[in-house]
């Protein structure tokens, strides 16, 4: 589909559209919708052709299109998160879930299209933050304010100066990058890879464009919305990124939400620990069918 600017995304839905409960997955950043492939294959086999299931590449990531990095914000994702949902999921009720940079998205989907919540009946936060992410420290309080910056603009140069066929032949930063800061514990190999593979195929725009956005980010009162809502917030206790402490602060800002940390988990949970955040989905899914 195009977005309102023009860019060419790449969207898949899973099930048919007269349903009466429809699944939106927004991805995290630098990964792409596989992000969610877990959860696709666990509802399809539990509710079959009874749901509909939606996901897409943000706008420069995976197979959508590059984006210019004035066009890279988290707004930007929430117009077309918007679009994707009027046109892939129209009618009927919606759960969405989004990870990290999609959790950010549905919270400016939330402050932009407060109307769309009304067909909503449940939401999951994963591994994400409603703000003050300039105050994460990557569990390093001596260097990590510096690192945190210095991360994503070491990967734009490595996107700007190597082709993907050589930073796949060596990808020594990006796995550093991974192992270290995105996954805790158990790591498996193949989760590793994707989330390598993702980080690959982003160029620089997609990995400074989105960052200096996260910088500004800070939509703490969209949260108001989903009041009554069913809310489900899941943080991994070794997330470094968007720590449980922002898991907590969502949590406390929607009325009736449930707050799980995941012990020894990381970033990476649509992964890192599938069968929770898919049970957690058809939790929400199950009432309404």
């Amino acid at each position: 589909m195009r977005t309102f600017d023009g860019l060419e995304l790449d969207v898949r839905t899973y099930g048919p559209e007269d349903v009466a409960v429809s699944v939106v997955l927004a991805h995290c950043w630098t990964l792409n919708q596989e992000d969610w492939h877990y959860q696709v294959r666990a509802l399809q086999r539990e509710f079959g052709h009874r749901i509909r299931i939606v996901t897409w590449d943000h706008r420069g990531h995976g197979a959508s299109e590059l984006a210019p990095k004035s066009s890279c914000t988290i707004d930007n994702l929430a117009r077309d998160m918007a679009d994707v949902i009027e046109q892939h999921a129209p009618q009927g009720r919606l759960v969405l879930a989004g990870h990290s940079i999609g959790g950010m998205t549905t919270m400016a989907l939330a402050e932009q299209r407060p109307e769309l919540f009304d067909r909503v009946v449940g939401a999951v936060f994963v591994a994400t933050s409603s703000g003050e992410l300039d105050t994460v420290t990557l569990g390093l309080p001596e260097m990590g304010s510096f690192l945190r910056a210095q991360i994503p603009r070491m990967l734009a140069f490595r996107s700007r100066t190597l082709t993907k066929r050589a930073r796949r032949r060596a990808p020594i930063i990006e796995r550093r990058v991974v192992s270290r800061f995105l996954f805790g514990r158990p790591l498996r190999l193949a989760d590793a890879a994707l989330t390598v593979d993702g980080i690959i195929s982003c160029s620089a725009a997609t990995m400074v464009g989105f960052y200096e956005d996260f910088m500004e980010h800070d939509r703490i009162d969209a949260l108001k919305v989903l009041d009554g809502v069913p809310t489900k917030v899941l943080v991994g206790s070794r997330d470094v990124l968007t720590p449980p402490a922002h898991a907590r602060r969502i949590a406390d800002h929607v009325e009736g939400a449930t707050l799980t940390v995941v012990p020894d988990a990381g970033h990476m949970l649509p992964l890192e620990r599938d069968e929770l955040v898919s049970e957690t989905l058809a939790d929400l899914i199950r009432p309404h069918l």
